[in-house]
């Protein structure tokens, strides 16, 4: 059973890695993807690969063989980064509402509002409140005493796994992981549900009925790939300890850690002409060079 869970793993994993790192490839040599929207789609696509590939690794390998341990610091790694680009992606999400945003609301105003430089402060602010919220609820974690069972009942090394078994009172990290949750998973969907409430209310303003579709099924995939991530996430995080489930845990650790990342290619592919146009031309430039 293990060895054929490890095999599904193995191949969505595989698929997951390929799909994003198609999308990458792709905005990088398509000039016609050359845009803040694709731009932050090709960050959210390299912190996907990251992102399963710091954890399913160690999954597939405690699915593999009977010994499952992981050293103490490799431990405190794979939470360290694993919550740098899981906040990232949260982070990652808002931008792109905002982008969307702006692009619908302000089309007149988007270059000015959108160029490049800004872009990439934008990504480096995500990437700096990413590794701050990291280093907080790791170092604060793993402050605890571990007096043992040192057994872990999760896939990877995460925060509420962690925290169960510690031999000290959790009451202020508990209040902590809440305080962090509301500013880095609240905060940042409050943000994405106000730039869609003001999209929705100018896109029902648009006389042409083409106009609202087209504007409609752009913001389609990101308001699937948000939902997708998100709910299990807030679940995960913001809920009381005492609801603490390990079972359930894993299941929603699964859902917005690898599947997630496994949807992301597919629904922006699927759903985005750009996207398929450059998939096809640069299928159609390697068969005409054969």
């Amino acid at each position: 059973m293990g060895g054929q869970n490890a095999t599904f793993f193995l191949l969505l994993h595989f698929i997951t890695f390929l799909g994003n790192e198609l999308i990458t490839t792709l905005i990088y040599l398509d000039s016609h993807l050359h845009a803040p929207m694709y731009f932050f789609l090709s960050i959210l696509s390299l912190v996907d690969m990251s992102y399963v590939t710091t954890t399913v690794p160690q999954m597939l390998v405690n699915m593999v063989y009977p010994r499952r341990t992981i050293s103490w610091g490799t431990c405190v790694a794979q939470m360290f980064i694993f919550l740098i680009l899981g906040i990232a992606e949260c982070v990652l999400y808002a931008i792109m509402a905002y982008d969307r945003y702006v692009a619908i609301c302000f089309p007149l105003h988007y270059t000015l509002l959108m160029s490049h430089p800004i872009c990439i402060k934008m990504v480096i602010v995500c990437w700096s409140i990413s590794i701050a919220g990291a280093l907080v609820y790791t170092v604060f974690t793993m402050r605890l005493p571990y007096c043992g069972p040192h057994k872990i009942n999760h896939f990877f090394c995460e925060v509420p796994a962690v925290l169960k078994l510690a031999c000290a009172d959790t009451s202020f990290n508990d209040q902590l992981d809440f305080i962090l949750g509301f500013i880095l998973l609240l905060v940042p969907l409050s943000l994405i549900l106000a730039s869609y409430h003001r999209i929705f209310a100018s896109i029902f303003r648009i006389r042409s009925s083409q106009g609202r579709l087209k504007s409609f099924s752009t913001c389609a995939s990101h308001i699937t790939v948000v939902t997708v991530f998100y709910v299990p996430a807030v679940i995960m995080y913001m809920r009381p300890r005492s609801w603490y489930d390990p079972e359930q845990d894993k299941k929603l650790a699964l859902f917005y850690n690898v599947v997630s990342a496994f949807l992301n290619p597919i629904i922006y592919s699927l759903r985005n002409k750009d996207v398929k146009v450059a998939f096809l031309k640069v299928l159609g430039n390697r068969g005409t060079a054969q």
